[in-house]
């Protein structure tokens, strides 16, 4: 939640993340209301600007359940006609009609405009349906005959997206492992928790084939760009065709 809505649309609305110091007092932080996420310090006034503007969003829409990917492509749309910064990851999907799912969407300012909302709202307001986020993911799995997985850091979004795979076999669909799958983390596997797992380790669960996998532990902004310029110069992807996975959900 916090990468795609307190990173991404914080920026888009014209707010920074400034460069700062893990070492400096937190207490002096706090009394001129800098947030610090180790070395990286915003604003909180601005914070809770992001927070109010997700719930100015909600006010507008219908009073239903949303997943996260329909709620995020109405912050797109509003980001069309309000972004202060361009080239935003929500605001480019929108525009390509690409789907983004955040499965802990309430787990940043967006659960914050959202408690405000629904405050405003008592009787009729919006509300995030994790449970069809996690059935529409796994209609996704469904309808790929290959599927493959790049997974940067871990926890809720790694599961989640592994874990369709076991979905699929529930509802009573035959599919195959997730045939490709590369996670970058720092994590140590020893501490046994969702973040640090490895894929071999997925594969006794049957979500992962191993026959396809690489475990790279590393910090994800030095290796990223260099798998990204490499995929982009290789060019294979320019005789791919393009997947619209939102169709599925007209």
């Amino acid at each position: 939640g916090a990468s795609i809505v307190d990173m991404d649309f914080f920026e888009a609305l014209g707010f920074k993340h400034y460069q700062g110091s893990q070492f400096q007092n937190d207490n002096v932080l706090r009394e001129h209301y800098i947030d610090r996420i180790y070395d990286t310090y915003i604003d909180e006034d601005q914070l809770q600007a992001c927070d109010k503007t997700v719930g100015e969003i909600a006010d507008q829409l219908e009073p239903r359940p949303y997943t996260s990917r329909e709620f995020i492509k109405e912050m797109g749309k509003y980001l069309t006609k309000h972004s202060k910064k361009k080239e935003s990851l929500i605001q480019l999907a929108y525009e390509n009609d690409v789907p983004i799912f955040c499965p802990a969407f309430t787990d940043s300012s967006a659960g914050f405009g959202l408690v405000m909302h629904q405050e405003r709202n008592p009787k009729k307001h919006l509300t995030i349906d994790s449970v069809r986020d996690f059935r529409e993911l796994t209609e996704i799995k469904i309808k790929s005959k290959t599927s493959g997985l790049l997974m940067i850091g871990g926890g809720v979004p790694k599961n989640y997206i592994q874990d369709t795979v076991i979905c699929a076999e529930l509802l009573g669909k035959e599919v195959d492992m997730h045939k490709y799958a590369i996670q970058i983390t720092v994590a140590d596997v020893r501490d046994g928790a969702c973040s640090s797992s490895t894929l071999k380790e997925a594969s006794s669960w049957g979500k992962v084939d191993t026959a396809r996998e690489q475990m790279v532990f590393a910090e994800a902004t030095s290796v990223i760009p260099l798998i990204a310029s490499d995929a982009f110069h290789r060019g294979y992807w320019k005789n791919r065709p393009k997947r619209s996975f939102s169709k599925l959900f007209k």
